[in-house]
């Protein structure tokens, strides 16, 4: 999430006072007024005509079925983990619509042929990928969808995160779908994130991810730095330069699955909310509204869940409306339990930190505190200038301002216009006092930045505007 820098004096930006019907007339009447061309109302009405019928031939492509996407039909008592019998959605003239915040599980699975019992690796010569659900899960996010805020937060959960998993005990997250599928990776998330309840699931493994971002024409992302490495065992050779890249479905498999970094799986998850984001960004144009329907049938047996067609379409219609803003990327709280490098190590979920996230931005317990001070506010200068001065000049304006806990991190690779303050543990309101304390920048609620700060700076080329001390 990001919101352009406000100079005042209060931490709330005021609203935009909008002028009156009488006002605007009397600013019209001016100058001649030029009336609107036909073809321009004739252009609006036919888009929306298209995308209404987009919409609606997507839905007919799927199925007329409840769930036309489930995969894999759940007992009673799995069923009853999400919440089925409590309608997320209503009927509207026009479209679905949602009734209350709902929180959809989403696992990304990566399937071997060594996974499969009965699937010698000697068939093939190597690890070939599977259409299948049934493996360990390679990526995990939790998006709450709410309309009560008309927001969107994304939380991705590392799947090297520690945890017990009922019936196995405390093992890696991403084995509870191995285990147990949806259901158990449901219940063992609820439990890691103080009880936050469930409400749908929707599993993808790694061909629909790669045929989706083909559909969607490609994907264009900074790539931070040189990434290569092979794995003849998988047939994996990833080869990724430094710079903007416009990457089609291949090459986005391999920036998403390249994680031979100092930060390992917590790398990987950076990168992963940066191609979310992208992603969402490229979704959200109309010209791609109006492919939706080779979007459902492209992805379609890449797909397993409980959604119904009303409620996939009532988030999809959700999600077009949410401002790029209002889209807020978390990752779980913790810590690394060794180096995070390619030895074996766990991301150990920090319970005090989870507590605060989950009241602030998925609606359960309480906060556990107020605004920190300046002072206690761990800050990150990740400086994509190359310019002294400009460090110097942050420096002296956090040192100012009471922010005596700043630390120098790694460089930030991509050249930035606008200083970006990331919200790395989630808190926007730090942000915010941090953006109206240096009187530059953008907030960004992801989890992008330095892990081991409250607050990333990122540091552009506007850093002349700083408020100086």
């Amino acid at each position: 999430m990001k919101k352009s820098v406000a100079k005042q004096s209060n931490l709330r930006p005021q609203p935009t006072r909008k002028p009156t019907a009488s006002a605007q007339y009397r600013k019209k009447s001016r100058g001649k007024a030029s009336p609107k061309p036909r073809w321009l109302w004739i252009w609006l009405g036919l888009t929306g005509i298209g995308m209404v019928s987009a919409i609606a031939g997507a839905l007919l492509a799927i199925s007329l079925s409840a769930t036309p996407l489930r995969r894999v039909l759940l007992s009673s008592d799995d069923a009853s983990i999400f919440s089925d019998d409590q309608a997320i959605t209503y009927d509207s003239l026009s479209f679905p619509k949602l009734t209350r915040p709902v929180n959809l599980l989403i696992l990304g699975t990566k399937v071997l042929t060594s996974d499969l019992e009965g699937s010698p690796r000697n068939d093939l010569g190597y690890h070939a990928l599977v259409d299948s659900f049934d493996g360990l899960a390679d990526t995990m996010l939790l998006i709450r969808f709410d309309p009560e805020r008309f927001r969107l937060a994304a939380l991705s959960i590392p799947r090297d995160t520690q945890v017990y998993i009922e019936g196995y005990g405390e093992m890696k997250i991403n084995a509870a779908n191995h285990y147990g599928g949806a259901p158990l990776t449901a219940r063992t998330v609820s439990r890691t994130l103080d009880g936050v309840p469930i409400d749908r699931y929707l599993r993808i493994n790694v061909q629909g991810v790669e045929k989706l971002i083909d559909a969607l024409g490609g994907v264009t992302v900074y790539v931070p730095k040189d990434m290569k490495y092979t794995d003849h065992s998988q047939h994996l050779y990833i080869d990724l330069k430094e710079g903007e890249q416009h990457l089609d479905g291949e090459k986005a498999m391999q920036f998403l699955r390249f994680r031979y970094d100092k930060y390992g799986d917590i790398g990987r998850v950076q990168r992963q909310q940066v191609l979310i984001r992208a992603v969402i960004e490229q979704a959200l144009r109309p010209q791609t509204l109006l492919k939706l329907p080779k979007l459902f049938n492209v992805v379609k047996e890449s797909i397993d869940t409980n959604l119904t067609v009303e409620e996939l379409a009532a988030l999809a219609g959700f999600a077009a409306n949410t401002k790029r803003d209002d889209v807020q990327m978390l990752m779980l709280p913790g810590s690394f339990n060794g180096t995070g490098e390619q030895g074996v190590s766990y991301w150990i979920p920090n319970e005090r930190g989870i507590q605060q996230m989950v009241a602030t931005h998925f609606g359960q317990g309480y906060s556990l505190g107020e605004l920190q001070g300046p002072g206690a506010v761990r800050v990150a200068i990740q400086d994509s200038t190359g310019s002294d001065a400009a460090i110097a000049a942050v420096q002296g304006q956090l040192r100012s301002q009471g922010y005596g806990n700043f630390f120098m991190g790694d460089r930030w690779h991509e050249p930035l216009a606008t200083t970006r303050i990331i919200a790395q543990q989630g808190d926007e309101q730090l942000a915010m006092q941090l953006q109206l304390a240096l009187g530059i920048g953008e907030v960004r609620v992801e989890s992008t930045g330095e892990l081991s700060s409250d607050l990333t700076i990122q540091l552009g080329q506007d850093w002349p505007s700083l408020n100086r001390p």
